[in-house]
């Protein structure tokens, strides 16, 4: 995809795309990156921030939703502020409230960088996002710990009881896993093993990052100047 000249204060962005199963580390690649780059560099996209607006159900309704399915995200939204982005503009990010299952009235601004990560279990099987992107990311961890790591963030962050997390998980998570997450793994330039706490393979990905940002740099300055 060709990026719109324009960017007067800043080079081309690079697009990182972060996936993985949920609770598989993506958050403390996420950190890391944010804390080595500094976040005055770093915009983040989640795309479990684009979930389908379901006011219109009931709460009953909503839990029934299969939300691992690519379906139930916003996708083509997330696309146009990806590309937003790119033009150097500002976007609205919207606010999802996972105890209730709806998206808020609130929104998040989100300003241009020079790094734009695009984070999330399936943004690696829609091709709108891949093609968008510029190194991809799949965090890969044992099935075992994504469980547990589930269980802990929804029974505590969300509210949610045991029963319902396994019951979830039997239903969708899984299956949809098998489907579209781990399908989506060839995408990837890089797979990160064990999780998040992989200190070899995220200097690899963090050095890789920094040389397409100084590449990008010389780009911008070497670039004939359109007349």
């Amino acid at each position: 995809m060709a990026i719109k000249k324009g960017h007067s204060d800043m080079t081309r962005p690079v697009i990182i795309g972060l996936s993985g199963g949920s609770g598989s580390g993506k958050s403390t690649i996420l950190q890391g990156l944010l804390s080595a780059l500094g976040p005055d560099q770093v915009s983040v996209l989640e795309h479990d921030a684009y979930y389908h607006p379901l006011a219109h159900l009931s709460v009953e309704e909503r839990s029934e939703v299969n939300f691992d399915h690519p379906s139930s995200l916003e996708t083509k939204l997330m696309v146009r502020h990806l590309d937003g982005l790119l033009r150097g503009e500002t976007i609205q990010k919207p606010v999802y409230d996972f105890t209730r299952h709806a998206r808020t009235e609130q929104t998040i601004a989100v300003h241009p960088t020079r790094i734009i990560i695009v984070e999330g279990i399936l943004v690696l099987a829609e091709k709108e996002l891949v093609d968008r992107m510029e190194i991809k990311l799949f965090v890969d961890t044992d099935s075992d710990v994504r469980l547990i790591r589930r269980i802990n963030r929804d029974m505590v962050e969300r509210g949610r009881t045991l029963e319902s997390v396994l019951d979830q998980y039997a239903k969708t998570v899984r299956p949809m896993h098998l489907e579209f997450v781990e399908a989506s793994k060839r995408h990837a330039d890089v797979i990160i093993p064990r999780g998040g706490h992989n200190d070899v393979a995220f200097d690899m990905v963090l050095a890789r990052i920094r040389s397409m940002l100084y590449a990008h740099q010389i780009a911008e300055v070497i670039e004939p100047s359109a007349s």
